[in-house]
């Protein structure tokens, strides 16, 4: 299967650098790039890309605000790779409520950005552990409970919070099995219907609920290394 890519970046270099680094694998496909918010939400409509790479800061139009314009119209399935140099912190938060499935940091080395690109189009979420420890920061920094998500939490199975719990933490599918005594495929099971149950899009959102609801505490637990 061939993966389809829009690349949205203000700097020519950049665009064309990764365009050039996609292009050379015969699974990936860049169809379009666009230098501006407008001109991404304009070439994700046109070409209707499996995945868009969006930059935060671009003229016209910043990519937070194109994420969520793209996500909120689009009638495929597409999902958006942000690119960030991790300034300021809060952009990343601001994204991941927007609906980006992840985040690639623009210094990222070439063999793996097109891992990155894989792993989002496949539904898989994409969060580097110096990223999490800093989102996991500005939640910290957030006073009060988000009543209005908290009371969706009624919606889960105990089986289905402690997966919530297990994603929020990092934990792959293998690994949260092994913590639960079930088989992988029993937790992308679980996964599916609690994305369907809470009206999330992918692994990443299942994070922002998980902190928002209060179910998993900043502090609570260590990530990354």
């Amino acid at each position: 299967m061939t993966v389809s890519v829009v690349i949205a970046d203000d700097q020519a270099l950049v665009r064309g650098g990764f365009a050039m680094i996609l292009g050379a694998h015969a699974d990936i496909e860049v169809l379009a790039e666009a230098g501006t918010g407008v001109e991404a939400i304009e070439a994700a409509h046109r070409h209707r890309p499996d995945v868009v790479l969006m930059d935060i800061r671009m003229p016209e139009l910043d990519g937070l605000e194109a994420t969520a314009r793209i996500l909120r119209d689009a009638d495929w399935l597409v999902r958006i790779l942000i690119l960030t140099t991790f300034d300021p912190d809060e952009y990343v938060y601001q994204a991941l409520r927007a609906g980006a499935s992840g985040f690639v940091l623009k210094d990222i080395p070439p063999h793996e950005l097109a891992t990155a690109v894989r792993t989002i189009a496949d539904g898989g979420a994409l969060i580097a552990p110096s990223i999490t420890r800093r989102l996991i920061g500005r939640f910290a920094e957030r006073p009060g409970v988000n009543t209005a998500v908290a009371d969706r939490l009624h919606r889960l199975t105990e089986r289905e919070r402690d997966i919530v719990i297990g994603v929020a933490r990092g934990a792959t599918n293998t690994e949260i099995a092994e913590q639960l005594y079930i088989g992988p495929a029993t937790v992308k099971s679980h996964v599916s219907s609690i994305l369907t149950k809470l009206g999330l899009r992918d692994r990443t959102q299942i994070v922002v609920f998980a902190y928002e609801s209060a179910l998993v505490a900043p502090g609570s637990h260590d990530i990354g290394h």
